[in-house]
């Protein structure tokens, strides 16, 4: 009761106008609030001598974002793009926010503006509540290849890597969680300098299936093939694949090397790649049907390579010192690998071309949608393969 009372009064304001009465305006002005309250007059005089709470502005300066406002936004694109990385993410937005106000309308000048000053940090932070972290310790499929290991050798970073057409290479296997038996392999094949990605999927990983994928993904690249650095497996440590890069013309020779055993940083590019064009794509499910091949490589073909190619920013790593016992790192400013072929002095004009008109029409979140679909279909016939292999 007491405090209804109070919310009732305007405590802070009578006690404004109690402090500066005089002796007379004092008496007056209890006697009205005791009529009229029924309080008891000391317990009034308490309450209106009580110390004024004053409450401490918020440190720092004011927010200069609508969080509200642009939080939203920032979550479609976030999850359209599968959940980059901050400093990729705020290259992406610019690339991004025209195909948004097209699927949902234009935004204000004010909003727009804000979501293409957003920092990485602020980004980050505006995220923290919905990032999503997953764990990518699993088995590994890599059987090591004995015959042709005096024949290629290691590579010791005798590279150009300031030029396309040097590329790394692996596999990712997606047995679910058993080796046993036969399922799909996914190749994966990425350009050092301008990050430009191939991914393929094979049944099983025999010598001729990878080389069959290596031929149809060199039909495909901007650049001609200078260098092939692969691990220590025996789907690429074989007499076909070395045969194949060695039995060419001089000009076009390529030169075929090898990782150290046991050292997955000598393929650092690749194997990031391996994550964030296999298994954040298609999981960890057993796929083990011959079936799913085709419709894996159809995705791979079509889709999801314009997807990665011209819309998801890539950053790569251009210096890195010792300092104590740490590490620094450098990276340049994000770009898309089709940006980064453009800017490729040594790729002619004419593919430079093609990739423009490429791009033109293309929307990503349409070749998201698309690419869910895809991968409904890939996911349905797993279910129905494992269901088909209870019964039996």
């Amino acid at each position: 009761m007491k405090k209804r009372i109070e919310n009732a009064l305007n405590i802070p304001r009578l006690k404004v106008k109690y402090r500066a009465a005089s002796r007379q305006k004092r008496t007056r002005l209890l006697n009205e609030i005791c009529d009229l309250t029924g309080m008891h007059r000391k317990a009034l005089i308490r309450l209106l001598n009580r110390k004024i709470k004053r409450t401490k502005p918020p440190r720092g300066l004011a927010p200069k974002y609508q969080y509200e406002t642009i939080l939203p936004i920032l979550k479609t694109i976030w999850f359209a793009c599968d959940q980059m990385g901050s400093k990729r993410l705020h290259t992406a937005i610019p690339f991004w926010l025209p195909f948004y106000e097209q699927e949902h309308g234009s935004l204000m000048d004010f909003t727009r503006l804000q979501l293409l000053s957003t920092s990485p940090a602020t980004i980050d932070r505006l995220l923290k509540k919905t990032r999503v972290r997953h764990s990518s310790k699993r088995l590994c499929g890599t059987k090591p290849g004995k015959i042709l290991k005096n024949q290629i050798p290691i590579k010791l970073n005798q590279w150009d890597e300031h030029e396309p057409g040097f590329l790394e290479a692996d596999t990712v296997a997606h047995f679910g969680t058993s080796l046993e038996g036969d399922f799909v392999w996914s190749i994966t094949f990425t350009d050092i300098h301008t990050t430009w990605t191939e991914n393929r999927a094979i049944w099983n990983k025999g010598a001729t299936g990878v080389v069959q994928r290596v031929k149809e993904i060199e039909l495909v690249l901007p650049f001609k093939i200078k260098g092939f650095d692969c691990d220590n497996g025996s789907e690429f440590l074989n007499h076909h694949l070395l045969r194949y890069f060695t039995d060419r013309p001089k000009e076009r020779m390529v030169q075929f090397t090898r990782s150290r055993p046991y050292h997955k940083n000598d393929n650092a590019h690749v194997e990031q790649k391996n994550w964030t064009h296999v298994r954040q794509l298609l999981g960890y499910d057993r796929l083990d049907h011959p079936k799913l091949v085709g419709l894996v490589n159809d995705l791979y073909e079509k889709e999801w390579r314009l997807y990665q190619k011209h819309f998801i920013p890539t950053l790569k790593c251009i210096k890195k010192e010792k300092i104590n016992s740490k590490y620094r790192k450098q990276y340049d400013t994000p770009k898309t690998p089709y940006e980064r072929v453009l800017a490729c002095e040594s790729i002619e004009g004419k593919v430079k071309q093609r990739l423009m008109e490429e791009h033109q029409p293309l929307n990503p979140f349409q070749l998201k949608r698309d690419i869910e679909k895809k991968l409904s279909r890939i996911f349905k016939y797993v279910k129905v393969a494992k269901k088909v292999k209870r019964r039996i």
